[in-house]
């Protein structure tokens, strides 16, 4: 297996874990390239027998502060060709049979939360925060967050991170569900290697058998659900109230939104 795909994903073996690490730093904001080399070397660890559990882990600051919609020159802000062509990615990234746990500090933020909730599993410190902030920006959830999130925290807890934008601290994740294990930050990745190295010593047919059982039918249902938050993402990226969003979300100041 290639030790690097792209500028901005590495891969490295510990024992039967591979630690799949993303480099963007200091807020690995996502684009299509970065998030179609971060699902090439998914699909490269499905295709080694040593592979047995993936560690998910981020240089810098946040896991994913998602998309960067201040950046003109990036294909995921510019236009909706592009957030079509990530949620191609995100389908494939769901439809890796590896199990994977994410050791997750800083943000993980809009489509940051959507590749969070890709794994099996949440290792976070007290300085992570999760947020679906779509809202905040005038626009819809992407990435399947609106599948995948109740999926893991309930409707109610879900309905309450996407309509009200609120970020979650590490601590109530853990409580949520969203998290398994709360360590703190100098002991993360440890602990996330912990817990894969855990899963990696079973039986490898009888893991990958039992989470194709646990997980059936979740990437199609990625793939629909995408479709739909698409189009409705295309009507409200045509509004002022995404323009507005977008300022005032840059600007880090409440939006004065106008409801057109």
């Amino acid at each position: 297996m290639k030790s690097s795909f792209g500028d901005h994903v590495s891969v490295a073996m510990d024992g039967q874990v591979t630690v799949v690490t993303v480099n963007r730093p200091p807020h690995n904001f996502v684009s299509v390239e970065f998030m179609r080399d971060l699902a090439d070397a998914m699909e490269a660890v499905d295709g080694d027998n040593a592979a047995r559990a993936i560690v998910l882990q981020a240089d810098g600051k946040s896991f994913s502060a998602g998309a960067d919609f201040a950046s003109p020159n990036d294909r995921v802000s510019s236009g909706m060709e592009g957030i079509n062509a990530l949620y191609v990615e995100a389908v494939r990234l769901y439809s890796v049979e590896t199990p994977i746990v994410a050791a997750v500090q800083g943000a993980a933020i809009g489509a940051g939360l959507g590749l969070a909730l890709v794994a099996d599993f949440r290792v976070v410190s007290p300085e992570a925060r999760f947020a679906a902030n779509f809202v905040k920006l005038g626009f819809h959830p992407g990435f399947g967050i609106t599948y995948a999130l109740p999926r893991i925290v309930g409707q109610q807890k879900a309905a309450l991170m996407m309509l009200t934008g609120r970020r979650i601290k590490g601590e109530e994740a853990l409580a949520w569900g969203l998290a398994e294990e709360l360590v703190p930050a100098e002991d993360l990745r440890a602990a996330a290697l912990r817990l894969a190295a855990e899963i990696a010593e079973n039986a490898p047919l009888a893991v990958v058998s039992t989470r194709r059982t646990l997980r059936a039918g979740l990437a199609a249902e990625i793939r629909a659900r995408t479709d739909i938050e698409h189009r409705e993402q295309t009507i409200l990226r045509a509004t002022e109230d995404f323009k507005e969003g977008v300022r005032s979300v840059a600007e880090r100041r409440a939006g004065n939104f106008a409801g057109r």
